[in-house]
């Protein structure tokens, strides 16, 4: 083989090369920018309301879920668990979407539906849960408190957002009203009027479950026992 003939033989071998290159790289540039799954991400909320009875406890949550890839994300449920909590502790179910943090007589509420999150887009979102057989009944104390979804695209519950739930701030728990989830110090007042709140619940509820007393009523979720296994 001549000299020309090796030289015009590299050529077309690093023109080849140069040509799969550019393949590849048109191919990875169409996956990521149109075809790449994402992921949920969601922050920790400033502040949450809630309404604690013997009977009932909710726990609304103001979310912001981000996709972060292009695709569009369906989600399909939402559930509060307490990993470091016993069983007693059972799951807070999604229950409504209202339109606004702050509970009212005129707010507008729609019962628990799938959504999409759209490709690389954000939405704020105000999602109710609500504790089945009141199984939550909160000390004055923080809580470490895992957010789930279920998603179209995964099988199974994905862990969303793992946050401390101050339960501490709630100073009115027969009062459905919103209260800040920042780490900050509550005054003695406050804090006694907490620790006094959540103790005459705790020793209602010690009364409900005595012979006699009132049995806590029925989640509107629930069609037999308990599902915590979700």
């Amino acid at each position: 083989m001549t000299a020309t003939d090796q030289a015009a033989s590299s050529s077309l071998t690093g023109a080849g090369v140069v040509s799969v290159c550019a393949l590849l790289f048109t191919v990875a540039s169409f996956w990521w920018l149109n075809a790449r799954q994402g992921r949920l991400k969601t922050w920790e909320p400033h502040a949450f309301a809630a309404i604690i009875h013997s009977s009932t406890a909710r726990l609304r949550l103001p979310l912001v879920l981000h996709n972060t890839g292009p695709k569009p994300i369906v989600v399909q449920d939402l559930i509060l668990t307490f990993p470091d909590e016993p069983p007693s502790h059972l799951p807070l179910l999604w229950v409504s979407s209202p339109s606004r943090l702050q509970p009212g007589p005129d707010e507008d509420a729609k019962l628990p539906a799938g959504f999409v999150v759209p490709g690389r887009e954000a939405q704020q979102l105000f999602i109710e849960f609500e504790a089945p057989f009141s199984g939550f009944m909160p000390e004055a104390r923080d809580y470490k408190v895992q957010l789930q979804a279920r998603v179209g695209h995964r099988k199974g519950w994905r862990r969303l957002l793992t946050f401390t739930l101050r339960a501490a701030n709630i100073i009115d728990p027969d009062r459905y009203t919103v209260y800040n989830n920042a780490p900050v110090e509550l005054t003695k007042e406050d804090q006694r009027r907490a620790d006094a709140a959540l103790l005459e619940l705790l020793q209602e509820q010690g009364d409900d479950s005595a012979p006699g007393g009132r049995r806590p009523r029925r989640s509107s979720h629930d069609d037999g026992d308990a599902d915590t296994s979700r």
